[in-house]
């Protein structure tokens, strides 16, 4: 958060006259929601000071969630955009650290009911299909009993939704049984705390780390990707995994 008389920015990470992708902190909601009438700070008010032009949001981050995050510059063009994303052609990477040793790869086929929020324009319904990609790219385990059991494990694991539900990942993960860690919803608050109380952390570790699109006016592939927060690797790096590459490189 910017300190009192010094004006906030996101770091951009590109831009051209009809787009523009920042990377978006953990704790910031992209714009105004049922879920969270008290918050003031929003990434879209905030890049829009920030530039000195409208911008128009064409998908979306939870609050808790890092990384990534795509506006269009021109209201056409964010239409054009909004239809890449709800016809499944926007190819989206996450990272997450999730309780337990998931298997080893597969795909979590789902189907979640429809959330409201009034602000956003979404009317809550009936459940929609939903299917999420994953692939355990690393797991610990660590000498502190939580659970019925003495030591607690943990998985860094690679999700790619392929469809757009509203908290599908968050969601689909507490549905195989392998919360993401730091989730107050849909997690579990003992693991949650004991990564509070080793690490410091009190954010949900999921990061939007790559999306891949076709450009919207020049048609040309389109590759963004932001590495994790440092907040993020810092839990990472004290947990034994470092980073190769980008989007798999651990070890």
């Amino acid at each position: 958060m910017a300190q009192r008389g010094v004006r906030e920015e996101l770091p951009i990470l590109y831009r051209d006259d009809w787009l523009i992708a920042v990377h978006k902190p953990a704790g910031l909601l992209v714009h105004r929601s049922d879920l969270d009438r008290h918050e003031t700070r929003f990434a879209l008010q905030i890049l829009r000071d920030q530039i000195g032009r409208m911008v128009w949001p064409v998908h979306r981050l939870d609050k808790g969630t890092s990384g990534v995050l795509l506006f269009a510059l021109d209201r056409d063009v964010g239409r054009a955009l909004n239809g890449q994303f709800e016809r499944g052609e926007v190819d989206k990477t996450y990272l997450a650290v999730v309780r337990g040793h998931p298997p080893e790869s597969g795909e979590i086929d789902h189907p979640l009911a429809r959330m409201a929020d009034e602000h956003a324009g979404i009317v809550g319904g009936p459940a929609q299909t939903a299917l999420t990609r994953y692939r355990r790219l690393a797991t610990v385990e660590l000498p502190y009993q939580v659970d019925r059991y003495p030591s607690s494990r943990y998985a860094l694991m690679e999700l790619k939704p392929l469809t757009g539900r509203r908290h599908q990942l968050r969601r689909h993960l507490k549905h195989i049984s392998h919360p993401i860690i730091g989730d107050a919803t849909h997690g579990k608050g003992r693991h949650n705390r004991l990564f509070q109380a080793l690490f410091g952390c009190r954010r949900l570790l999921l990061a939007a780390t790559e999306m891949r699109l076709s450009h919207p006016i020049s048609g040309e592939a389109l590759h963004l990707a932001a590495p994790p927060a440092e907040d993020f690797m810092a839990v990472l790096e004290r947990l034994g995994w470092r980073v190769g590459h980008l989007g798999g490189g651990f070890k």
